[in-house]
């Protein structure tokens, strides 16, 4: 990852860059010829001009006049034919590296393991695939390639004036240096402008996400105010890092219209007194050098804005290529495919903590027989969610293993293992779309049929056929559209649906309705029928069905048997845990 610092350009980020072009070479290559012929055809106006008043408006010769005139529209044609491709063609090739940037980017990110989610801010993350892969674009409409042409028009501007008048062309030289040191300021300045540009993007997108998701924490806790003066300071930093470039682009191009704006006063001044003299310098050379003069000026004031550009879409890969680096994969090195689990799941002496020096679950082990329901107990924090986590391998153990039918979840490839383990969480996320397409999440293998039969097997289709469209009734983002109950319920008929050998359901009841918790329980003991299935219990008539429960205290395993078992243990954690949560809900 390049470094961000005030280098007016890092070769090594620009060749990554264009490596993603490669697909595109054709593309690539006619874009580039098109800039280097708008540059050809851009010096020849002038010089066509030139000749027209030298040779056929002083000599009074009217068919050779026309004759250059039909050759500057010729030119003239070219140049819009060319121009018309350049900027086709530059902007169809940006969005296609962009297309392949941003597909990149987000496989990768889908592979990254929850330790660098807990640790990334949605929103920044957000502004790297949408904003800063966007920004990267202009890097080939509008940057490298128009500012190649520019580049290659004052070349061929420098040596015309040369050969036309070596003495006007050094007037005209003379004042390039105080552009040319101007310009190299400028893009050092606008460098360290633009990064801190986007850094203020990053932290305007990210506070505005967090907090539109969490409105209503905000309003709840009436912390609008505080939110409004927070919001105000972040967006004060953002207004001021555009104002600093502002203030550097209103110094530079005052000063480079004032160098250009002198060149032609010196050319006028100089070329005039020597044409009106009968010097060597005609009228036709004194108008083609004001042209050429222009044309030499305006390339490098564009070049500083476009360079401008370029730093901006370099400063964005610089970013997105920085998560693109990122090693943060659950390592996949596992060959075993599991086609169909019996569903034995073995922890032996696991330890793992989400941060350094701080474990969650200490030297755990356990055993799940195919079939069983084990039900994990506990109070918040005791380490029960790990336990899910760690199954699945969003996390790496410390130490330990985790078996699988006998074999370390590690050696199993890991599309293989989790499609053979269905999670229904107590924070149930859906995304803004159908039912039926957040039952399958997509998967064409399971039909609409299907997925209907299924809703019927654990009676939850009766609530979804109540919905307007039924099973194409969108429930917006993360499902708002849909009570707690009723998100809950789409879940377990997400789970089910998937077939899975192991089942884990950490249950939600608080904030449920009766009617809810009731084809949530009868759901429950449907697809838990026949499975392994490890359940966080919340709620006491699943902890009686199931064949054994797990009691966590502070990450470890402090009792394990059946519910009767372990009511007879004087002073039991359990005990003590049914008494005081579990005995009230038994008597209603």
């Amino acid at each position: 990852m390049a470094k961000e610092s005030g280098k007016a350009f890092d070769f090594r980020l620009f060749k990554r860059l264009l490596a993603f072009t490669n697909k595109y070479r054709f593309t690539f290559y006619f874009v580039a010829f098109a800039a280097i012929a708008m540059s050809v055809l851009g010096v020849l106006s002038p010089h066509l001009l030139q000749l027209a008043i030298d040779r056929a408006i002083f000599a009074k010769d009217l068919p050779l006049l026309q004759y250059y005139l039909l050759l500057m529209l010729g030119v003239l044609v070219l140049e819009v034919l060319f121009q018309f491709s350049f900027i086709f063609y530059a902007n169809w090739l940006g969005q296609n590296v962009i297309k392949d940037i941003r597909v990149k980017l987000f496989k990768l990110m889908t592979s990254f393991r929850m330790r660098y989610f807990d640790k990334s801010a949605v929103g920044r993350l957000t502004t790297r695939a949408v904003n800063d892969i966007e920004t990267i674009s202009s890097i080939f409409s509008q940057g490298l390639f128009m500012i190649i042409s520019d580049l290659l028009k004052m070349a061929a501007i420098a040596g015309i004036m040369l050969y036309k008048s070596w003495r006007l062309a050094l007037i005209v030289f003379a004042i390039l240096p105080l552009i040319m040191y101007a310009t190299r300021v400028f893009q050092r300045a606008m460098k360290v402008a633009f990064e801190d540009v986007r850094n203020q993007v990053a932290n305007l997108n990210s506070f505005v996400q967090e907090r539109i998701t969490g409105m209503k924490i905000v309003q709840i806790f009436t912390r609008e105010k505080t939110e409004y003066k927070r919001f105000e300071e972040i967006n004060e930093k953002h207004k001021k890092a555009w104002v600093k470039t502002v203030w550097y682009n209103s110094i530079f191009f005052p000063i480079a219209e004032m160098a250009s704006s002198i060149a032609i006063g010196l050319v006028v001044w100089y070329g005039g007194l020597n044409a009106a003299e009968g010097g060597v310098i005609t009228l036709g050379i004194v108008t083609a050098f004001i042209q050429y003069s222009q044309m030499l000026f305006r390339p490098l004031r564009q070049i500083a804005d476009k360079f401008n550009t370029l730093q901006m879409g370099m400063v964005a890969a610089n970013r997105v290529f920085g998560i693109l680096d990122t090693q943060s994969h659950i390592a996949n090195t596992g060959a075993l495919e599991l086609d169909k689990a019996k569903g034995a799941i073995t922890f032996e002496n696991v330890r793992f903590g989400y941060n350094e020096n701080e474990e969650v679950i200490k030297d755990i082990s356990f055993e799940v027989y195919p079939g069983q329901t084990i039900a994990i107990v506990g109070a918040t924090g005791a380490g029960k969610s790990t336990i899910i986590n760690l199954l699945n391998r969003f996390y790496e153990i410390n130490s330990g293993r985790i078996l699988v039918d006998r074999n370390n979840i590690k050696e199993y490839t890991l599309a293989s293992l989790r499609g053979q383990i269905a999670v229904v969480l107590q924070d149930v996320f859906l995304f803004a779309d159908t039912i039926l397409n957040n039952i399958t999440l997509n998967n064409t293998a399971i039909s609409e049929e299907e997925v209907i039969a299924a809703a019927k097997e654990i009676g939850v289709h009766n609530f979804i056929t109540s919905l307007p469209n039924g099973y194409h009734y969108n429930v917006k983002e993360r499902g708002s559209m849909l009570s707690s109950g009723q998100r809950q319920l789409i879940a377990f008929l997400r789970a089910y649906v998937s077939d899975p050998s192991i089942l884990i359901l950490d249950e939600a009841t608080s904030s449920i309705d009766s009617y809810s918790e009731e084809l949530i329980q009868r759901a429950t003991d449907k697809i838990t029928e026949g499975r392994t299935s490890i359940v966080i219990a919340h709620r006491l008539a699943t902890i009686k069905k199931a064949d054994r429960i797990l009691v966590m205290d502070a990450g470890k395993i402090v009792e394990s048997g059946t519910h009767e078992e372990l009511l007879q243990r004087q002073d039991g954690y359990y005990k003590n845990l049914y008494e005081v949560q579990f005995m009230t809900e038994e008597a209603i």
